[in-house]
């Protein structure tokens, strides 16, 4: 079975920055918002990797970030 993630990011200093909302500590980075899903992609692979398990949760927004934009990612 698949998983949706929400993918939240932000633009800073020209950069894609980005976290998945539903798994804790799972950042990226790209020039581009395809370039950012390639690499968020990636980062979710090697926490799996890692843990041997997800660890999905439902993540808080963070207090003091500006408005986000989010992607539903399959």
């Amino acid at each position: 079975m698949r998983k949706t993630f929400t993918l939240e990011y932000w633009q800073d200093e020209g950069w894609y920055v980005g976290q998945l909302r539903e798994v804790p500590g799972v950042f990226s980075q790209g020039e581009t918002l395809v370039e950012l899903e390639e690499n968020i992609r990636d980062a979710f692979e090697l926490v799996l990797e890692d843990s041997g398990k997800p660890l999905l949760r439902n993540v808080p927004t963070i207090p003091g970030r500006t408005t986000r934009n989010a992607r539903r990612l399959p």
